[in-house]
């Protein structure tokens, strides 16, 4: 039973949008359609015309400047979903005015799963969509991180918009990312924008309140601009909240320790617009925050995360891409893991085991030495999990779903692939199937595939039979029967 002080937390949290004056003026808020532990999302109309959005309320600091940052970045994207305005001042969560998409491709999935399923030609339009958001976002050396189907979008129109920011990060270079320190020093001489968006064409972004805003100086005074202030906004909340968010996860500095060092699950939560669980804390001044192991949802996790690694880049969203295009294809998740470790050994039970032939460098990965498997003598491949797919569609799966992260194919060399350029064409997406709305759990099976949750146990070893630990020179060494 939660306490008392939880309980009036949640509460508070919950219904804090309606308190806000500067917000319900703007917006008539009709209903809460997603709730997670960091993040609230509410369907509201603008009062001017009613014309419908969407507002995600981030109880995360951090989660909200990233997602904030990178939707700025991307706002010419037309496949990112477009952030109008936010709200955000000290003291208060930020609220984030979105564009408001009634289904998702997770929804997509289970109603053709249900029906007919889905033409080549269906199957190619989803994937040229979310290839242009993912190469938009990496074009802008953007890692989204969380790449999965009910993080994608879908308007009544057809189009899909990549969604849920909270999680990514902007690579300066590689294994680092801008720091809410640098942004100021990185972005000097970025203009000054409005914050507002219009109202003759709402669905069109054309100028959104800007962090990187210039001071100003005024009669020899100056004047802090929203930059300044939510950075040292941040700052501060960071230096009074250290200990209690040191990773949410696992109750340790996520940035030296991996998931499955810390033997959890370590699961985001289940709301498809949340923010992020984990702390990631940014460097000293003049520093750039670390990267962590822990992101993302399990089951479109690459090999190098769960391994621990903290020196990656874009190539994690194209593993996901991977576990997603298979997904199109078979209508069944890929790699439907129940903790880190059975990740793993479905991974390596298709694949083959991870070796220095395999992925080079591979032994390097924090947890390599520790966690270790038998040998798979004849792994499946993923032939065998694509039954009744064209060469060409496992061709592309293999592309992506490879160890080698250098390996993995761009999302721009994938657009020029043959196989999305060849008949049968994408259709136009006007004749998409979609949803009329966002899937909900089945009554009679709380826990399907299709909402990802990642039920069972919070230990990652109690589905193993055959566990052998052995102490080394460091710590202990796991291996897998």
């Amino acid at each position: 039973m939660s306490s008392p002080t939880t309980t009036t937390r949640s509460n508070t949290k919950s219904w804090s949008i309606y308190g806000r004056r500067e917000i319900t003026s703007k917006y008539d808020i009709k209903e809460r359609i997603g709730s997670g532990a960091y993040s609230d999302v509410y369907r509201a109309l603008r009062r001017s015309d009613g014309f419908p959005v969407a507002l995600k309320e981030i109880h995360d600091y951090q989660s909200a400047f990233r997602e904030i940052e990178a939707l700025q970045t991307l706002h010419n994207s037309p496949n990112v979903v477009v952030l109008h305005e936010y709200f955000w001042r000290e003291d208060e969560d930020a609220v984030l005015v979105l564009e408001y998409l009634r289904t998702d491709l997770a929804s997509v999935i289970k109603e053709a799963k249900r029906g007919s399923g889905m033409s080549v030609g269906e199957i190619k339009r989803w994937m040229v969509q979310i290839l242009l958001g993912v190469d938009a976002c990496h074009r802008n050396s953007i890692v989204h991180r969380d790449l999965k189907p009910s993080n994608l979008l879908i308007s009544d129109d057809g189009v899909l918009k990549l969604a849920d920011f909270g999680q990514a990060r902007i690579l300066l270079e590689p294994g680092f990312v801008r720091s809410v320190d640098d942004l100021q020093h990185h972005e000097q001489n970025a203009p000054t924008q409005d914050n507002s968006f219009p109202s003759e064409q709402p669905e069109v972004i054309t100028a959104v309140d800007d962090l990187r805003d210039q001071a100003r100086v005024n009669q020899g005074q100056v004047i802090v601009n929203k930059e300044e202030f939510l950075r040292d906004m941040v700052e501060q909340k960071a230096k009074s909240s250290a200990m209690d968010d040191l990773d949410k996860d696992s109750n340790i500095h996520d940035g030296d320790i991996s998931c499955l060092a810390t033997c959890t699950t370590s699961e985001m939560e289940d709301d498809p617009l949340k923010g992020s669980y984990t702390y990631e804390p940014d460097g000293g001044e003049g520093s750039y925050g670390p990267l962590t192991s822990c992101v993302g949802t399990r089951w479109f996790r690459a090999p190098e995360l769960l391994y621990g690694s903290t020196n990656y880049g874009m190539e994690v969203d194209l593993w996901s891409l991977g576990c997603i295009f298979a997904e199109l294809f078979s209508l069944e998740p890929m790699f439907p893991g129940t903790s880190d470790i059975d990740q793993l050994a479905r991974i390596f039970n298709v694949l083959g085991n991870l070796t220095e032939e395999t992925f080079p460098g591979c032994s390097k990965l924090p947890d390599y030495k520790m966690i270790s498997f038998c040998k798979i003598e004849k792994p499946l491949g993923i032939e065998a999990c694509l039954p009744n797919r064209s060469p060409d569609e496992i061709l592309l799966i293999k592309k992506l779903l490879c160890f080698d992260p250098t390996s993995r194919a761009t999302a721009m060399e994938l657009l020029h692939d043959k196989y999305l350029n060849e008949e049968p064409l994408p259709v136009p997406t006007s004749e998409l199937r979609v949803p009329l709305t966002k899937c909900a759990p089945d009554e009679d099976s709380p826990g399907d595939w299709y909402d990802y949750r990642e039920t069972g146990s919070d230990s990652d070893f109690d589905e193993f039979g055959g566990v052998n630990v052995t102490k080394t020179d460091t710590g202990f060494s796991i291996r897998f029967d």
